[in-house]
């Protein structure tokens, strides 16, 4: 009796069907970062013949005079600075951008697609708004 075990029972062995289907999942994209909003600073160039006009205006304005000098060279090494900045950061939205469209459903990377060209900057690393008129 002990040998035999469950086929006493009489009962027949049922068939399993095993299926594999994909499961959807939703993945939770995050916002993006707001864009950045830089500032454009004043730059002076001061030579022998304009620096006592250069003096008396910044003390008039700022109440003290105070440099900060940096040579064409040391310029240079700061724009490219800022050209690599900018490159790195092309690069990781665009790594974003691509993880984004890889996890979202389809409808919505053509929604994404679609906004996203809307919203391209201009040229350069500091777009400039050109109807704005308080800088002339």
């Amino acid at each position: 009796m002990m040998v035999s075990s469950c086929s006493l029972l009489g009962g027949k062995t049922k068939q399993i069907e095993i299926m594999a289907k994909p499961i959807e999942r939703t993945i939770v994209q995050p916002v993006m970062p707001r864009e950045i909003d830089l500032k454009e600073p004043m730059w002076f160039v001061v030579t022998p013949t304009n620096f006592e006009e250069f003096q008396a205006r910044i003390i008039e304005q700022e109440k003290e005079l105070v440099f900060l000098a940096m040579t064409v060279p040391d310029y240079e090494v700061m724009a490219y600075n800022m050209q690599e900045l900018k490159r790195y950061i092309t690069e990781l939205k665009d790594v974003v951008v691509y993880y984004r469209k890889v996890t979202m459903p389809p409808s919505e990377v053509k929604k994404a697609n679609k906004e996203e060209e809307s919203k391209r900057p201009t040229i350069g690393l500091f777009p400039r708004d050109k109807t704005d008129k308080t800088k002339e």
